[in-house]
């Protein structure tokens, strides 16, 4: 069965940090890319952050480069995604995703609230 399973989400003030995991199982974790999106309440999904099956460049979201890493750990099926310097219009449900050629996986979500 596959399961995405995020964590980390939480309440912090603003110019906080969080580090958000996703634990991967089911699947042939290292043969997916790994992306976090986040959706804000009233507002579109919004693809966050992009790192590749090897573990390649990553990608960012023009509104969060220079503050967010993404990393991933093939040998413990976990993607994380580092936050820092974190800003009211962060606040949304951070969702893990795993995009294979065929095949796309979602988790569930984790609320980010950056509020003071």
């Amino acid at each position: 069965q596959v399961q995405l399973v995020e964590s980390g989400g939480g309440l912090v003030q603003p110019g906080g940090s969080l580090r958000l995991s996703c634990a991967a199982s089911g699947f042939t974790f290292r043969s997916y890319a790994m992306n976090w999106y986040r959706q804000a309440p009233g507002k579109e999904r919004e693809l966050v952050a992009t790192i590749s099956s090897a573990g390649g460049t990553p990608t960012y979201a023009d509104s969060v480069k220079g503050r967010f890493t993404i990393s991933r750990d093939n040998a413990k099926n976990t993607v994380y995604l580092q936050m820092n310097n974190l800003k009211p219009e962060d606040t949304a449900v951070y969702l893990c995703n795993a995009r294979g050629i065929i095949s796309n996986y979602w988790g569930r979500g984790t609320q980010v609230t950056v509020s003071s």
